[in-house]
This record gives C-alpha cells, sequence and structure tokens, in this order.
C-alpha cells in the first residue's frame, strides 16, 4: 500500500509503497522496482525518497553479528542505530569513530552518505572506519565489499545514496576511550577572521572541533559565534558527569513555523550572549557534545507543515574566508537561517567514496524555514556563491539543487553511473539526472 513519505526536513512530500525487510539473508521482493534503501529517515532532502517507487526499508535489520572488545571490530547488520551501537559499545570502552549531528542514524545510512563529523580534520569519514560490507543486489547477486575485495564496488557504495543495492551487514572498526566524558571548551568568537584562527590552531591538539555562528549577525561582527573544541576526557574516578535523564518533545506540527527572522534573531542574540566568559571549560556526557539536537525529540516539527531546506556547502581552502563571508552576509541580509548554523573546517583525507561530499575546505550548515519561492531563490544565491569559488552542496542535505550543478560538484557522477543496480532509483537521482 502506498503511503506518504518525508525526510527529516518534511519537504518534498512523496507517496512511496514501504517494504520492511528483516532476514539478511533472503532476497530482495520479486518486481519490487524501481526500488531504494531507506535507513531511518533521517537525510533531509530526498536522496532517501523515491516518489512513485519502492522503499526497502531496513530497520529490521536490527542484530549485531559480533563484537570484539578487545580489538573494537564489530559486525552488525545494516538497520542497526548509532544509538544502538554506543549502549554495547561505551561502556566496554569503545566509541563511534566518525559521528554526525545525530545517533538516529542507521549503519547503512551512515555509509551510503559517507558520513563526517567533528573529527574529520583527524579521522576523515565513516567510510574510512569500513573494514567490509556485504551488498545485495536485485538480482540476488551478493558480493563481499572491501578495500582488497571488490574495491570498485565498495568505493561506489560509500557515499552512493543507496543506489548501488542494498547494505545488509557492515563490519566496522571502534575507537578506543576511557569513558564517556569529553573534556571541552568553548570559545567566543567575534567575527569570522577569529574563527578561522581558532580552527588553524585547535586542529594539531583537539580531536572534535565546530562551532556555531550567528547567522543573522552582520557588519564588523559578521560570522560571530562559538567555536567548541574538545578530547575524550581519561578515566577519572572523581569527575563523572551524569549522562542525559530524558529528552524534550516537540508534541506536535504547530501550523505556522516557529522559526522567523524575528525569533531568529532573538535567540542568536541570547544564545551568543549566554557565554559571558571568552573561554569555558567543562567536561561533559558525550551526548549534549555530540547531539544537542537529539534531546528534544522530532524537533523538525517546529517548521510547521512546511518543512524546512538543510543547506550545507563546502568551500577549498583558497576561498574559504571570502566565499563563507558572501554567503553568511547573503543569508544575513536574506533574513533567514536557522538556530543552529554550524561552520567548520574539514581536513585533507580524501574520502573513498566516489560521490562524497566532505573535502578540504570550511563547510556551512544552516537550516531554512520553507517560505516557498523566497527560500529557493535564496538557496540558487547561495548556489551561485559556492560554484563561483569551486565548492560543492552535500546531497543527503539538499532537495533542490540543479543537476548542472551536481555534476560539476561530482566529477566522477558518470563514473560510478556504471554500479547502480538496475532496479535501484530515487527522487534525488532521477532529480539531478534530468
Amino acid at each position: 500500500m502506498a503511503s506518504t513519505g518525508r525526510s527529516w526536513g518534511r519537504y518534498p512530500i512523496t507517496r512511496e509503497t514501504v517494504i520492511s525487510l528483516s532476514d539478511r539473508h533472503a532476497r530482495l521482493p520479486h518486481g519490487a522496482y524501481p526500488a531504494l534503501p531507506l535507513g531511518n529517515a533521517r537525510s533531509y532532502g530526498d536522496s532517501c525518497l523515491n516518489d512513485g517507487g519502492i522503499l526497502l526499508a531496513t530497520r529490521g535489520l536490527d542484530h549485531f553479528i559480533a563484537f570484539d572488545p578487545g580489538t573494537g571490530v564489530l559486525t552488525c547488520e545494516a538497520g542497526v542505530l548509532f544509538a544502538e551501537i554506543l549502549d554495547l559499545v561505551v561502556p566496554q570502552g569503545w566509541f563511534i569513530p566518525v559521528t554526525p549531528g545525530t545517533r538516529f542514524v542507521t549503519v547503512g545510512g551512515a555509509i551510503g552518505n559517507d558520513v563526517h563529523g567533528k573529527n574529520h580534520h583527524r579521522a576523515g569519514t565513516f567510510g574510512h572506519h569500513v573494514l567490509a560490507f556485504e551488498l545485495l543486489r536485485t538480482d540476488g547477486a551478493r558480493m563481499r565489499c572491501s578495500p582488497d575485495e571488490n574495491p570498485d564496488w565498495f568505493d561506489a557504495t560509500i557515499g552512493g545514496l543507496g543506489l548501488t543495492g542494498v547494505i545488509t551487514w557492515a563490519t566496522i572498526q571502534l575507537r578506543r576511550i576511557s569513558g564517556p566524558w569529553i573534556s571541552a571548551e568553548s570559545h567566543r568568537f567575534s567575527n569570522l577572521g577569529e574563527f578561522f584562527a581558532l580552527s588553524r590552531d585547535s586542529d594539531r591538539d583537539y580531536e572534535y572541533t565546530v562551532s556555531w555562528i550567528d547567522c543573522a549577525a552582520k557588519g564588523k561582527v559578521l560570522g560571530r559565534g562559538l567555536f567548541s573544541r574538545g578530547n575524550h576526557a581519561p578515566a577519572r574516578p572523581d569527575r563523572r558527569p551524569a549522562a542525559p535523564s530524558g529528552r524534550l518533545a516537540m508534541p506536535v506540527t504547530p501550523p505556522i513555523s516557529l522559526v522567523n527572522p524575528l525569533s531568529l534573531r532573538a535567540f542568536n542574540h541570547l544564545y551568543y550572549h549566554r557565554q559571558r566568559k571568552p573561554v569555558v571549560h567543562a567536561t561533559t556526557h558525550y551526548a549534549p557534545f555530540f547531539y544537542p539536537l537529539d534531546g528534544i525529540a522530532q524537533w523538525n516539527r517546529m517548521y510547521g507543515p512546511r518543512g524546512f531546506l538543510q543547506y550545507q556547502c563546502v568551500v577549498p581552502p583558497e576561498a574559504s574566508e571570502t566565499a563563507m563571508a558572501e554567503l553568511i552576509r547573503t543569508i544575513a541580509e536574506g533574513g533567514g537561517g536557522s538556530f543552529l548554523a554550524v561552520l567548520k573546517q574539514f581536513g585533507d583525507r580524501p574520502s573513498r567514496g566516489m560521490l562524497s561530499f566532505p573535502r578540504p575546505g570550511a563547510t556551512l550548515a544552516l537550516d531554512f524555514p520553507n517560505s516557498g519561492a523566497s527560500t529557493f531563490a535564496l538557496l540558487d544565491r547561495l548556489d551561485v556563491i559556492v560554484d563561483a569559488a569551486g565548492g560543492a552542496v552535500y546531497p543527503a542535505k539538499d532537495a533542490r539543487m540543479s543537476g548542472e550543478h551536481f555534476r560539476k560538484y561530482f566529477p566522477r557522477w558518470e563514473a560510478f553511473t556504471r554500479f547502480i543496480d538496475p532496479g535501484m532509483s530515487s527522487s534525488f537521482w532521477r532529480r539531478v539526472m534530468e
């Protein structure tokens, strides 16, 4: 039966037939095409949607297969959430090597989008820590893929947006930790130049770096914000912050977006000035450090019934300061933006994936309430800046980039097409291939 589909951005709205998978040993349903694997639908745009087609829901593939607490090598099915992995491995002294800003993503989805995190400058993308996985094709063929076995399929599937087939299981290398705590610092900075200085000074000594910026600030304080950096803390029995005890929730979708120019300016002003000291030190549980928005269930509802569009771009190092200033200035003048605007510098470790987004340079991510034509026009203006700087836009966050821009951002797209499963497609792929 067809059902209404939505990504985390709640735009666009599609109609798909959802078929749940629960047995990794079984063949895919016969004749269920065009199909697309679906994890936990935490992508923001239409890369996890398949309007008029089939979604193969993989959350039923949720079993752990093997874990060696001595080496940190974990094998699990593709529908296992990062949250479930953390619950298992953190008490045994291990952590996910690369994690995005939510722990409610599946392993298969993390591979398909080659997710990145606050430690990209040290650890690269999630794909760098995948040791192997099984790829199930719609013709029934199964391939074990790794850097040494079917390496071309391995590279196509990492960041391949689910188009090469269904990942049934994966083996990943975890990262050793002493406990669930992070030794963190928050630095208040007054403008974009100070951000880049802090970032350069922090990358050597801190595994995790990221900043929140006030996307409504203009003039001399353009790009001001709070720079967070941290490392896994050593075991300290005298200093054990408690784990978060519960979650708030956005219980209903309001009739209009709660994010608007007035609320945005007020929030950003208060959030920036809430830190009175230039530098604040703290030891915190990993959850609020890595996953601040996970503390509010269904927070995406605050944008109202029309949803929102997230925009994440990267621009190369030689253009970072000028392009980021132009992007933030354009956003501030347009009155758009979000409560959580994130700015970070990627490292120079090349991604394995043929369509992977991370590359050296500065990356900016923020949400825009869907106000219709004005929002799309603003994002088109941002595209022009990113394109001129030689940058790219992240497919997992996108719902509207042009095919021309996609093909320019990802020059290996044509080579990638020979790895696409003939039975797989997505709303995103059809849109950018028109």
